[in-house]
């Protein structure tokens, strides 16, 4: 078996994905073919996952690594499983650009990297390396099978579905977090008692259905929620999203941890007492979907819902000052070992290989499975795996009002990827007029000036618009 993973500079991911992997034993002997564009970043994941394979998997595993465009066939030829991680562009100069010229314009963001003008540029630029990798695919690995981790999921995955023969599912740790991190919001145990039902769109799947023991939960966490709500709100100060450190959730109890927690998830609360349901993503990543939470004219929203202005950014400069001091301890630990992650590919290899049935939240092509979502539309869905493969189960209707809002998000990535196929301004305009929080903040003409101003920043890195 060969497995392939692709943006393999990414080593904390990487360690996660590829350790699961040397942990599982239908995986343990498999050949890991490592890409990436960065010689430097593949050296450093290769000392690791060597250490784990030495000191996890008896040095059963044999990996092969391939720098730049030249060696993609090499990389991808005759595997069974790829796993995309790839970030095009990087912090800088691109996650820079899509935050700082927008601000230019009034326009302020909290991620960027699903939806938005951040989200249209950053699957821009990423979608050409996609096409590469789809068309080597179908030269040296015609059965692959992608597992895609990059973001914005749902216009990757959407646009490989659509338009090219590469199989494609969509892979996002929200879905199985999602309830454990409500009921700890709102002081309830979670355990394996707990059912729960999930659908919709990447980064906007609804928490359709919570019971333990046939019985709805709902009513139940609504209530406390309120509760907490009202608590937190009064609080003298909220802390801020950088604020909290590792120690200060060590020295915590598990009271004061739901309460951070629900401090930090304030939109998804607001939402789920508006509209009845619970969405799977950050309070941080809604915000920015939505028109009403980040809002020049309410600027007192912002610390009302707690909500961190500029976030991915300070994640960035915070996670490149910690790889430097993480990057001895992972390439150099001869010691070095790993137990499996939640992260779903491991399991799907698994199930695939043993024909074990495993379920999973996968993003798919919809053909019909929400009924009342566009049937172009990648939806997250319920799939069983098995050695047929992955197979997304029907859903059915969404209450009306859910696949309303997620119908807002649909409009912008089926734009997105339609400005894309004709490389057209006027449809790159379009995309991002759509966007709720754009719209809601900017006029046509600001939009306008954005994207050009944020094409020829971009320059090179994205395609070429007429």
């Amino acid at each position: 078996m060969k497995i392939t993973f692709l943006g393999a500079g990414s080593t904390v991911f990487v360690r996660n994905v590829i350790g699961d992997c040397l942990v599982t034993d239908a995986l343990r002997d498999a050949e890991y073919a490592l890409y990436d564009i960065d010689p430097q970043r593949l050296d450093d994941s290769l000392q690791m996952l060597e250490n784990i394979n030495r000191n996890a998997n008896a040095g059963r595993a044999r990996f092969t690594t391939h720098v730049g465009l030249g060696q993609l066939d090499d990389a991808l030829r005759d595997a069974d499983f790829a796993i995309n991680a790839v970030q095009v562009g990087g912090y800088e100069p691109s996650t820079v650009i899509d935050f700082e010229i927008p601000k230019k314009y009034g326009l302020r963001q909290t991620i960027a990297d699903t939806l938005g003008v951040g989200g249209v540029f950053r699957t821009l630029r990423t979608l050409p390396v996609m096409d590469d990798f789809a068309e080597s695919a179908a030269r040296v690995a015609p059965n692959v099978l992608l597992l895609n981790y990059s973001n914005p999921m749902a216009m990757l995955s959407g646009y490989l579905q659509r338009y090219t023969s590469m199989k494609t599912v969509g892979l996002c740790h929200s879905v199985q977090v999602c309830a454990p991190t409500l009921m700890r919001g709102v002081g309830m145990e979670y355990d394996e008692s707990v059912r729960w039902k999930i659908a919709g769109i990447n980064h906007m799947g609804w928490l359709l259905e919570i019971t333990r023991d046939g019985v709805d939960l709902y009513p139940e966490i609504k209530r406390r929620s309120l509760e907490r709500l009202e608590q937190v709100r009064q609080m003298e100060r909220i802390p801020k999203m950088g604020e909290v450190t590792p120690e200060m959730i060590a020295a915590a109890s598990e009271e004061e941890i739901g309460y951070g927690i629900l401090a930090m998830d304030q939109v998804r609360h607001e939402m789920m007492h508006r509209f009845g349901y619970y969405v799977t993503e950050s309070s941080e990543h809604n915000a920015e979907y939505h028109p009403w939470f980040i809002k020049s004219r309410y600027p007192e929203l912002i610390e009302r819902y707690n909500i961190p202005l500029d976030e991915y950014p300070r994640r960035c400069v915070e996670q490149i000052a910690g790889w430097r001091q993480m990057r001895d301890s992972l390439t150099g630990d001869s010691d070095l070992s790993h137990d499996r992650t939640h992260e779903y590919a491991s399991y799907i290899m698994e199930a695939i290989v043993t024909n074990r049935p495993y379920t999973i939240g996968g993003n798919v092509l919809n053909t019909g499975l929400i009924e009342n979502l566009p049937r172009e539309a990648c939806v997250e869905v319920p799939c069983l795996v098995d050695a047929n493969g992955v197979t997304p189960t029907y859903v059915g209707k969404l209450p009306e009002i859910l696949a309303a809002l997620n119908r807002t998000n649909i409009n912008v990535q089926l734009l997105t990827i339609e400005a894309y196929r004709t490389k057209k301004r006027e449809d790159l305009y379009r995309a991002v007029m759509l966007d709720p929080h754009t719209a809601a903040e900017l006029s046509i003409d600001d939009i306008v000036a954005m994207c050009d101003e944020m094409l020829e920043a971009h320059g090179d890195m994205m395609p070429t618009f007429s």
